[in-house]
């Protein structure tokens, strides 16, 4: 039986953009089956507008060079971990709720990402050994 990682994204800096892509990646590459549900202000990080995000508060300044000194030691930036993601295998989701709530539109998604619900977001959370809440 194939192990399950479920992450839920809640808000949409940097930060918590690239915690799931790294903890998704390296489980994916480990054989989990890895599904990252994003909801409130995390949704914006899997819309075509939202796909730069930046550090929060006074740190966004430092964005450009945080993204620099991790690609010095080998990690990629959001978009080349978002299809290293994708090639592993990993489920992306969109809250439909929140995606109401903001007025995103299924067309807004980055291509892969699926509309999910919190219900059967949860079914999977349920069946799942770990659940990572990230924001």
């Amino acid at each position: 039986m194939t192990e399950k990682l479920c992450m839920v994204v809640s808000e949409g800096t940097f930060d918590k953009a690239m915690m799931p892509l790294l903890m998704g990646t390296t489980a994916a590459a480990m054989g989990t089956e890895v599904h990252v549900f994003y909801t409130f202000f995390g949704t914006k990080l899997v819309t075509a507008k939202g796909s730069k995000p930046k550090l929060p508060g006074m740190w966004r300044l430092f964005t450009g060079m945080f993204v620099k000194k991790m690609k010095a030691v080998g990690v990629g930036n959001y978009q080349e971990m978002m299809q290293q993601a994708k090639e592993l295998g990993i489920n992306f989701y969109a809250c439909s709720t929140t995606m109401g709530l903001m007025g995103i539109k299924e067309s807004d998604l980055l291509p892969g990402v699926k509309v999910l619900g919190a219900a059967a977001f949860l079914k999977l959370a349920f069946e799942s050994k770990t659940t990572l809440f990230i924001g």
